[in-house]
């Protein structure tokens, strides 16, 4: 098994910038695939970003692609995602996931373990 934490969010005026961090434990991610998810009140969760585990290919929802950029340091066996330019569509609690089946998924229920959560405001 492994566990996640999520840390880095916060409250940003649009435009501005924050990283969020997914630190593993128990497992290293790297036998996982790995995905960013967040959930707006109200609103179901919903695909943000993955890594693949065989490749190391990312791939974007359409909203984030060009100013969110996932990346993981093996060493400390956590990932990142970098959001720039953000705007007030972003404000979700985001989660970090770990999926260790076969096939890479954009679909939150085939993911096997999950973080708490990590607030991000967006505020103009």
């Amino acid at each position: 098994q492994v566990q996640l934490v999520e840390s880095g969010g916060g409250s940003v005026q649009a435009g501005g910038s924050l990283r969020l961090s997914c630190a593993a434990s128990g497992r290293t991610i790297s036998v996982y695939h790995m995905g960013w998810f967040r959930q707006a009140p109200g609103k179901e969760r919903e695909f943000v970003a993955t890594r693949s585990r065989i490749t190391g290919d990312t791939s974007y929802t359409d909203s984030v692609k060009g100013r969110f950029a996932i990346s993981v340091d093996n060493a400390k066996n956590t990932m990142y995602l970098q959001m720039n330019s953000l705007v007030l569509g972003d404000t979700a609690v985001y989660y970090c996931a770990a999926d260790g089946s076969v096939t890479l998924s954009r679909t939150p229920r085939y993911y096997d373990y999950w973080g708490q959560g990590t607030q991000v405001t967006v505020s103009s």
